[in-house]
């Protein structure tokens, strides 16, 4: 992993996927009563004031899969219930690579912001839920990411099943491995499976192969997963956001604002924030309507989204931006006790039509033949974050 030098007002944020360069951009400081400000496109993007007005998220518990979550983070206060260390090596508390991804994540999930009247900081999309850390995979710089990933082999499938036993109501996969060794792991498929059928939404991102020919990502490509890519401010698909059969629907993934254990904010692009998007979008649709299956929400979050494109859906954007408080006004509507049928299409197992023979475009079946191959192989990297230091000017950033 490589950075460029750092300039005196600018830091990089640790790139989670395998491979990825990061570079350091040379954008002005910001002033931290304008963080909410600019994190404020991304959450009236897709309406999320307007769901405010029915429900903020309270009484829901959104796992998040990822690098730990800094549970002492200001804009984090109150909301991180006390998960679990699937990993136990690597980086701790208050050390430079600790859980600088999973906290983004979270933030924008579920952040509550500080200071009075918590205008300060970062607001997540649900902010009244509550967030149930798991680790599975250490930050990419971390100097025993590799011998981790060799001895917790299985760390997501476990930590999976351990979200839905307790109790998840979402679990949020803001990672993925779309490496050329990339396949679907019977655990794995296995573990998604049990959550659903515990009643847990699972949400992960598409992946950020969009300019490297579009490889299948896991677990995005699982049956049952809610599968997000990536949109920028305009609405078009991101450049980087890959394009396949999985995609449910799309959330925004670029110049958007985060928070760090290390007391900064950032602003960062990848399918990654997209997937949180999501994760807080059907944490509010389920706060307001706790009976609705994964399945149900799947479809009322797929059935109302901004824009949908030519069709129904494409590879590039699924069925569209989403759209928490048309999904929460469609829910109210239906009839007393009455929910959505589940997608007709592998309605059972998976929700979108699934793997198809490929028409040239990037990318076909041929990643089914590796099921039998070696499990072992590279297991996971976290959905890329290309970002750079929004306040505190002065201060030493990562490389």
């Amino acid at each position: 992993m490589t950075a460029s030098a750092r300039r005196p007002v600018t830091a990089p944020l640790v790139a989670l996927v395998l491979l990825c360069t990061l570079f350091v951009l040379g954008t002005p400081p910001a002033a931290a009563d304008s963080i909410r400000d600019q994190q404020r496109w991304a959450l009236d993007a897709i309406n999320v004031p307007l769901a405010w007005e029915t429900t903020r998220g309270a009484g829901i518990t959104v796992a998040v899969l990822d690098t730990g979550v800094d549970a002492d983070h200001p804009d984090l206060a109150g909301a991180v219930l006390e998960g679990r260390d699937l990993i136990g090596m690597g980086a701790a508390p208050g050390d430079e690579t600790w859980a600088s991804h999973g906290t983004a994540m979270a933030g924008i999930i579920a952040g509550r912001g500080h200071g009075p009247g918590r205008d300060n900081g970062v607001i997540g999309v649900a902010p009244e839920a509550r967030i149930l850390p798991v680790r599975v995979l250490l930050e990419d710089d971390d100097p025993e990411r590799d011998a981790a990933r060799d001895a917790r082999r299985g760390a997501l499938a476990e930590g999976i099943r351990w979200a839905a036993d307790q109790g998840a109501d979402v679990i949020n996969l803001s990672l993925g491995d779309d490496s050329e060794s990339a396949h679907p792991d019977p655990e794995e498929d296995a573990a998604v499976r049990y959550a659903l059928s515990k009643g847990a939404v699972v949400v992960a991102s598409a992946g950020n192969g969009g300019e490297k020919g579009d490889p299948v990502s896991y677990p995005a490509g699982y049956p049952g997963v809610i599968a997000v890519a990536a949109v920028d401010r305009s609405g078009s698909r991101a450049e980087f956001s890959t394009r396949r059969w999985y995609a449910a629907l799309s959330a925004p993934g670029k110049d958007v604002i985060v928070a760090d254990p290390d007391g900064l904010y950032y602003a960062g692009w990848g399918t990654s924030a997209a997937a949180a998007f999501v994760s807080g979008s059907a944490a509010l649709l389920l706060a307001a309507h706790p009976e609705l299956t994964p399945a149900q929400v799947r479809t009322l979050l797929t059935t109302t989204t901004q824009d949908p494109p030519p069709g129904g859906r494409s590879d590039a954007l699924g069925a569209g931006l989403v759209d928490p408080a048309a999904a929460l006004a469609a829910a109210a509507a239906l009839p007393e006790h009455g929910a959505p049928p589940a997608s007709e299409a592998y309605a059972d197992a998976h929700f979108g039509p699934g793997p198809r023979p490929d028409h040239g475009g990037g990318g076909g079946t041929h990643w089914l033949a590796p099921v039998s191959g070696v499990l072992g192989a590279a297991l996971l990297g976290v959905s890329c974050w290309q970002v750079w230091t929004l306040r505190r000017p002065g201060r030493a950033g990562r490389r």
